[in-house]
C-alpha cells in the first residue's frame, strides 16, 4: 500500500503542477514557501519552540510521534517541568506536526486531560518580575550619572529609554538610530518590528526630555552615550569592554537583565533578585498611574494590547490604597 503523503506536500505538488510554464521552479517554490510560513512567526516564538523539539528529541523521542510518546514525555517530566513549561512544549509538537501535514498527537484527549491534571497537581503561580517604581530608578540614576565611563553612560541611557519608552528587552536591545526622531519636545521612537506589531506597519512612541529639576532626562542621556560612543548609525547600545572598545553589534536580548541587576545592586535596591527587565515596563504602568497618567495613556506608551494586562498593573499599584481593608483600620472610633 503506497504511504500517504503529508498534506503540505501535495498542496505544493498541486501547485507546481498549475505553475507549469513560468520561471519559479518547483524547489524556488518550496524555499519560498518556507520563508513565508517562518515568517508568519516570531523568532522568539520560533526560538522558543526549536528549543523545545531538542528537548524532545533529547528525552529519546522522535518525529513525528503518536500520543502515546507524547504521554510517556509528559510523564517523565511531570514532577521537574513547570506544567506551564509542560504546555509550551505540546504547542511546539503541535506546531511541527501540522507544518509538516502531519496528525497532531497533542490533540489525543488523553494528553490533553493528562495536562490538566498535571497543571491542577503540580501548578505553582506564575512568577511576576517586581515593578521597578520611579523612585527607585532615580536612585540608580543618580549612582550612574557622576561616573563618566562609557559602561556607565550606556547602561544610564538603557535603562532610561527601557523606562520611559516602556519598551520590552527585545526591542531594547534591537534598537537602531534609523529608528530614532528628534524633536523639539523629545525624541520619537519608531519600532520597525514589534511583538504587538509584527506585520511591520512601524509602532511610534515618544519621550519627553524631563523637567529642570528631575534626576532622569531619558533623552539627554541617550544624546551622551551616543556622543560619547560616536554611534551615528546601527545598533544604538552596543558592548562595551574594560578596555573601553565598543563593540558593532546590538547587545543581547538577555544582557538586559544582567544590566539591570548589576545597576540595581549598586544602588542598594533589596529586591534585585525580583527584578528583570520586564520590570522596567510594569515600572512604567505602575508609577505612571501613582502620578496621575490616565488609563489610554499608559496603555498606548506600553503598546499593550489588552485592557487586562494594563488593569492588572493599575490594581497592583493602588493595592493598598484602594482596599476594602484600609476603610476599616483608618475608621475613626467611636468615643
Amino acid at each position: 500500500m503506497e504511504e500517504k503523503k503529508p498534506e503540505n506536500v501535495v498542496l505544493l505538488e498541486n501547485l507546481s503542477k498549475h505553475n507549469a510554464g513560468t520561471l519559479v521552479s518547483e524547489h524556488e517554490m518550496r524555499e519560498r514557501h518556507q520563508r513565508f510560513i517562518s515568517a508568519a512567526t516570531s523568532e522568539n516564538t520560533r526560538r522558543t519552540y526549536r528549543s523545545a523539539i531538542r528537548h524532545f528529541y533529547a528525552w529519546g523521542g522522535a518525529l513525528p510521534c503518536d500520543s502515546g510518546a507524547v504521554l510517556r514525555y509528559l510523564l517523565a517530566y511531570s514532577d521537574s517541568l513547570n506544567p506551564r513549561t509542560l504546555a509550551l512544549r505540546l504547542t511546539a509538537l503541535a506546531q511541527w506536526h501540522a507544518f509538516q501535514g502531519f496528525p497532531d498527537p497533542t490533540a489525543d484527549p488523553s494528553v490533553r486531560k493528562t495536562l490538566k491534571g498535571i497543571t491542577r497537581t503540580q501548578g505553582k503561580p506564575k512568577k511576576k518580575a517586581k515593578a521597578l517604581p520611579i523612585e527607585d530608578l532615580e536612585a540608580i540614576v543618580a549612582k550612574l550619572e557622576p561616573d563618566t565611563s562609557l559602561i556607565a553612560i550606556r547602561n544610564n541611557a538603557l535603562l532610561q529609554i527601557g523606562f520611559f519608552g516602556a519598551l520590552r528587552r527585545s526591542e531594547l536591545a534591537a534598537l537602531m538610530v534609523e529608528e530614532l526622531g528628534w524633536e523639539t519636545d523629545g525624541l520619537v521612537i519608531t519600532l520597525a518590528r514589534s511583538k504587538t506589531d509584527q506585520e511591520g506597519e512601524g509602532v511610534s512612541k515618544a519621550i519627553p526630555y524631563g523637567g529642570p529639576d528631575g534626576i532622569c532626562c531619558p533623552v539627554r542621556a541617550l544624546k551622551r552615550w551616543l556622543e560619547a560612543a560616536n554611534i551615528i548609525s546601527g545598533a544604538v547600545f552596543r558592548r562595551v569592554t574594560r578596555w573601553n572598545i565598543i563593540g558593532t553589534n546590538p547587545l543581547s536580548d538577555g544582557s538586559i537583565n544582567d544590566i539591570l541587576e548589576a545597576c540595581a545592586k549598586a544602588a542598594d535596591l533589596a529586591y534585585v533578585p525580583e527584578l528583570s527587565s520586564h520590570s522596567l515596563r510594569r515600572g512604567l504602568a505602575t508609577s505612571a498611574h501613582r502620578s496621575g497618567a490616565n488609563f489610554k495613556d499608559i496603555k498606548r506608551q506600553g503598546g499593550w494590547r489588552h485592557d487586562g494586562t494594563v488593569q492588572g498593573y493599575i490594581e497592583e499599584a493602588g493595592r493598598f490604597e484602594a482596599n476594602a481593608a484600609l476603610t476599616l483600620l483608618r475608621r475613626k472610633g467611636k468615643k
